[in-house]
């Protein structure tokens, strides 16, 4: 019989069109699946509750309001992820290493306060020693990197300062191993003149907790008020908007862009106090996993979209702590407080799925749009 050799056509519409069908369905079953076993643990442990098991009402209180309180630290750390994005469209790995040179700061700034008897003598003034200091090195850090790792990679492919920011990270991580050494360093508790805990609505809640949403809520408004209501700020959108266009304005270009890293250090020497209040214990590796959460903060409330960063955070931060008491116990997982880092980024991994943009939708230009 004879055999047609003739070559045909590909039909690349057809191909592509059964692709994508493909992926719909994969990403449809994610859904269906992941739907699944939230309804099935929350299922799990309302019989669990009804049974008269579980934790009691006041434990679930103190649970949220600790799981609050680091979120706003991720929070704050999420902002200079967000804010740098916006500008420039890539993701700066090196800024959880500015947020550890801030804690590690100001750990070395609370050994003399504490020999001097400063510490319980002027407790808010060695507080605010500890304050300035982390938020001034974290800025300094910001700077350095900006000018001597991005500055020239402006206008590389994406890859190039994506890879070098990994670079940076490494660097300050062991550069701090090598100043301070690798020992874990404790801050103090708080001054003895503080109350431990403070009674909110019948709730005792501990002050540095208080202390954390109180940083974070001026935190937040201190950045909205200088994005939206000052010069800088508009010269730090329009910059975000259009570079060139920006420039062609008249706006300092290089000098917004680094007063955007600046603005993200502070940040991070924030949000560095904020967890030498929660966690006291900092080494030159403190900053990776906060560093890690904070941009799956950003992701989840919308990268580039600072109110989405804070909002992100504060999520993130009820996930880890609630989440695996809520769904996990209740489909009878063992020790499900070991997995809050699972619970995280699992998070992550559903947010890309349901809603790439974030909760609150990106805030970046076209051009910048990774």
């Amino acid at each position: 019989m004879p055999t047609d050799t003739t070559p045909h056509p590909v039909d690349y519409g057809t191909w592509a069109a059964r692709r994508m069908s493909a992926l719909d369905a994969f990403l449809a079953a994610i859904r269906i699946g992941a739907i699944a076993v939230i309804a099935f643990g929350l299922y799990g442990t309302v019989v669990k509750y009804r049974g008269g098991g579980g934790l009691p009402l006041e434990a679930w209180l103190n649970l949220i309001v600790a799981s609050l309180s680091q979120g706003a630290m991720y929070g704050l750390i999420a902002l200079g992820y967000s804010m740098v994005y916006g500008v420039l469209g890539f993701i700066n790995f090196a800024h959880g290493e500015v947020f550890m040179i801030g804690a590690v700061s100001g750990v070395l700034v609370t050994g003399p306060l504490l020999t001097s008897g400063l510490w319980d003598a002027r407790p808010f003034i060695s507080l605010g020693i500890v304050l300035i200091v982390a938020v001034l090195v974290s800025t300094l850090t910001a700077i350095i990197v900006e000018r001597v790792a991005y500055r020239r990679l402006r206008n590389s492919p994406r890859l190039i300062p994506l890879i070098t920011s990994i670079g940076v990270s490494f660097f300050l991580q062991y550069a701090v191993a090598g100043l301070i050494g690798i020992n874990v360093r404790s801050y103090p508790g708080l001054p003895a003149s503080f109350p431990r805990s403070i009674d909110i609505l019948g709730l005792p809640v501990e002050t540095a907790r208080l202390i954390v949403f109180a940083v974070a809520f001026v935190a937040m408004v201190g950045l909205w008020y200088f994005v939206t209501r000052t010069r800088a700020g508009r010269s730090l959108r329009a910059v975000a908007e259009d570079k060139e266009i920006a420039g062609l304005m008249g706006i300092d270009v290089d000098r917004t862009i680094m007063l955007t890293f600046a603005v993200g250090g502070a940040m991070a020497g924030l949000a560095a106090v904020v967890y030498a209040l929660l966690f006291r214990g900092v080494f030159f590796f403190t900053g990776f996993l906060p560093g890690i959460k904070a941009f799956t903060a950003a992701v989840l409330g919308g990268i580039g979209n600072l109110p989405g960063a804070m909002f992100g955070g504060v999520l993130l931060g009820l996930f880890e702590g609630v989440g695996p008491l809520l769904i996990l116990d209740g489909l009878g997982i063992s020790s499900v407080s070991q997995l809050r880092d699972v619970v995280a980024f699992s998070a992550l991994v559903l947010m890309l799925v349901f809603r790439p943009s974030g909760l609150l939708g990106e805030r970046v230009d076209s051009e910048n749009r990774a």
